[in-house]
């Protein structure tokens, strides 16, 4: 709106001996080619992105600030230094004989510029031979060129693919002990025919100069240095001989060997091997307490034995840090936020252990019109301390998997009191050891082979007379039960390492989460007493059996630039069986907020066509619904579809990107079977579209690079609470979206609630 205000017209700061460039046409090129040949056109001759420009012309003041694009205007110098870029982008992709012209069209302050090109015949490889005098590199590269090489016979002379083969080369080179092995000694000596189109090729890989073969290099003695955490390496430090290779000087005194030995993979007499070296480099950085870990440097032994000494100097991070993290939410008057904060200890016991102890506070507010409803509903505090060690723990041995990336083993308490007003105080209480792995660079592991959970619910004597009254024994028995049970979880990730990618790829997690097996073994061999319910109990408390799955499936499509295509599909199921019949509360799904369906708050979707109605009207109904507000809407079958298309708004707004979003999101939860709380909350295949909720929305994300923050406004688009066309809601109600009516008014009668169509999210990251 403040743009609109301002004034839209793109040419008001421009001179009237200027022109601005909005349109940019190449003509005569193949379409193979033409995409890229766009980007050979000098960036200042690059039409301008429209709200870019508005964003200039509002806030950059002359240039004063940058924020923004400045107008790209006209340069004929450029558009000639554009032309001969095209037409040697033509000549390098085979077209030896392309030539390529300009035009400039203007009107109105505004050009146009044409470049169309003549590309010619399409010079192809007749032949390719080499010519290599090591026989040693002959062999090698005549072993390994077909796993790489784009230059063959019969392909397109593309100069660009020459390129390509002679770096692929050298990485095979420096990948076999040949560390003084340079580009510059590998040449390609062309010879074209015009008149037939065709090019002969030879490649040549020349000798050091006064030598007969390319040395091949071993490692020797490696001696590995930490300053102290400002870069410094004075007074006095920590020096230990490992073993024949390793040396270790630590200046901060912070360190055991063990901490950066277990990752240096260039063993003493390996040869030397330029994936080894980058492969150390990148998982002493993946240990999060070194700040700088440069690529190890190498001395050659002064004998003619060709040996490597290996030095590695590496700067510590400061020990301890603090981050605060923070999430708001608002609809029509409940409003809620999510505060965190993660303290951090780099480096116990001497061995980069990492000890993060976490708090995290969530509140709503609801400013209805009971004295239930009004003030804080709820409040959600959790608290943990975990001990990450990076590497595994484990009581036999097992070989090191950190060639894909570094094992963790993961020691972790933690403890959780949710608050509903009116109703119920649940304490929660975890341990676990979790142990984290990777297969290769895409597939990680996650074991969790023992979790042990206790939690026990308080209902308000008031609420719990009331349920009891009205015959809602499961609420009661779902929140105020005392369970114990243990369990084991297990999580398979695939190309997690791509999320902030912007290539087309697939992103898989499943988690499987078993609980109380073990415990109802050992119950049945100790044949353990029961309680009032038929259920076996441990140290006096009964356990609880489950199976519980989920998926997050996501496939992730690039449109150029930073355009990008996100579709993610997320089912889920638990179920009960053996000593229990019920899920525990914690083990149960809910959707709605920032990070699932967005027009709904966290809590307050489904199961199903679940309509809050259904509790009658007047006080008391009135009264338990609201004490009920948040956990009565649950399941155990979820199923969430997102679809999100996010682009770029602008390169510098305030000195960050800004981006935006289009989404719509779809799903809900189910119950197993019917249930007199939740009438027509269960789960059918023959009535699942009808019983799925979907929302659309649009969102910013201001892009600081370390960190976005996002805001998002969604909106109810169906809603399966209701029935037939009444649950188009957006389109059937689109007068009331932003104002009263009607539809409303007869809501807050028979919800005792407002009805609000739009749910605003703030936060830090992206949703998915």
């Amino acid at each position: 709106m403040v743009i609109i205000g301002a004034g839209c017209s793109i040419t008001r700061g421009i001179k009237d001996d200027q022109a601005l460039v909005r349109k940019v046409t190449i003509n005569g090129v193949d379409k193979e080619f033409s995409e890229e040949a766009l980007n050979y056109i000098d960036k200042e001759q690059q039409p301008n992105n429209w709200l870019n420009l508005q964003f200039y012309y509002l806030f950059s003041k002359n240039g004063k600030s940058k924020i923004g694009e400045a107008p790209a205007l006209l340069d004929s110098n450029l558009v000639e230094f554009s032309r001969l870029q095209i037409q040697k982008y033509l000549v390098n992709k085979g077209f030896l004989k392309a030539r390529v012209s300009d035009s400039i069209v203007i009107k109105n302050k505004k050009a146009k510029l044409i470049f169309t090109a003549t590309e010619g015949p399409l010079f192809k490889i007749r032949n390719f031979r080499d010519s290599i005098e090591d026989a040693k590199v002959r062999e090698l590269y005549r072993k390994t060129r077909k796993q790489y090489s784009h230059v063959n016979k019969g392909s397109r002379f593309d100069t660009d693919s020459l390129a390509y083969d002679r770096d692929q080369f050298y990485q095979v080179m420096k990948r076999n002990g040949y560390f003084d092995f340079y580009r510059q000694y590998i040449s390609y000596l062309p010879d074209s025919s015009f008149n037939k189109s065709i090019v002969d090729v030879v490649m040549t890989i020349d000798n050091p100069a006064n030598k007969k073969e390319h040395p091949i290099y071993t490692i020797n003695n490696t001696l590995i240095t930490i300053s102290k955490s400002n870069g410094r390496t004075t007074g006095k430090a920590d020096t230990i001989q490992v073993d024949t290779q390793f040396r270790f000087v630590d200046y901060s005194g912070r360190f055991k060997p063990r901490t950066t030995t277990d990752y240096i993979f260039q063993k003493k007499g390996e040869k030397y091997d330029i994936d080894k070296q980058t492969l150390t480099t990148t998982r002493l950085s993946e240990l999060n307490v070194f700040r700088n870990v440069p690529n190890p440097t190498y001395e050659k032994l002064s004998d003619s034995t060709n040996r490597l000494n290996t030095k590695i100097d590496i700067v510590p991070l400061k020990r301890m840090t603090d981050r605060v993290e923070a999430e708001f939410l608002f609809n029509q008057g409940r409003f809620g936020y999510n505060l965190g904060n993660t303290f951090t200890n780099r480096n116990i016991f001497k061995q980069a252990a990492i000890l993060q102890v976490k708090l995290n506070w969530s509140i709503l507010f609801d400013n209805g019109n009971s004295a239930v409803d009004q003030g804080i509903q709820n409040q959600d505090f959790r608290t943990g301390v975990s001990l990450i060690y990076p590497r595994l723990l484990l009581p036999f041995k097992f070989p090191n998997l950190a060639k894909f990336g570094v094992p963790h083993t993961t020691f972790s308490t933690n403890f959780q009191l949710f608050y509903q007003k009116g109703l119920v105080e649940r304490r929660s209480f975890i341990n676990s050891v979790t142990y984290d792995f990777f297969e290769t660079a895409r597939k990680q592991h996650s074991i969790t082979p023992i979790s042990i959970e206790f939690s026990s619910g308080s209902i308000d004597p008031i609420a719990k007379a009331e349920l009891l009254r009205q015959n809602r024994y499961s609420y009661v028995y779902l929140i105020g039960r005392t369970t114990f049970t243990s369990g084991s979880q297990y999580t398979f990730q695939y190309n997690a390492q791509e999320l902030n990618t912007y290539k087309d790829f697939i992103y898989f997690r499943g988690n499987l989460d078993l609980g109380g097996g073990l415990l109802s073994l050992l119950s049945k061999l100790a044949n353990s007493p029961k309680d009032t319910l038929g259920q076996r109990t441990i140290f006096g408390y009964a356990f609880s059996q489950y199976v519980k799955a989920e998926v997050d499936y996501r496939w992730y499509r690039s449109l150029g630039g930073e355009k990008q295509f996100i579709f993610r599909f997320n089912p889920g199921i638990g179920i009960p069986y053996g000593n229990s019949n019920q899920l525990i509360f914690e083990k149960n799904f809910y959707t709605g907020g920032a990070n699932d369906i967005r027009a709904w708050l966290p809590r307050t979707l489904g199961p199903g066509q679940f309509n809050r109605a259904s509790y009658g009207l007047g006080g008391a109904a009135d009264t338990t619904r609201a004490r009920l507000k948040y956990l009565d809407q649950f399941g155990e079958i979820k199923i969430v579809a997102n679809a999100e298309y996010r682009y770029k708004l602008a390169d510098n707004f305030f000195g960050s990107k800004l981006k935006g979003a289009f989404f719509i999101d779809a799903g809900n939860v189910w119950r197993l079977g019917k249930q007199v709380d939740n009438p027509n909350g269960e789960f059918k295949f023959n009535n699942i579209l009808k019983s799925t909720a979907i929302g659309i929305g649009t969102g910013l994300r201001l892009d600081l690079n370390f960190f976005i923050f996002r805001l998002d406004a969604a909106f109810k688009f169906k809603d399966p609470q209701f029935n037939g066309s009444d649950q188009w809601v957006f389109v059937k109600h689109f007068g009331e979206v932003f104002g009263s009516g009607p539809f409303k008014a007869n809501y807050q009668q028979t919800n005792g609630e407002n009805y609000g169509f739009m749910q605003l999210n703030f936060g830090i990251g992206l949703p998915f």
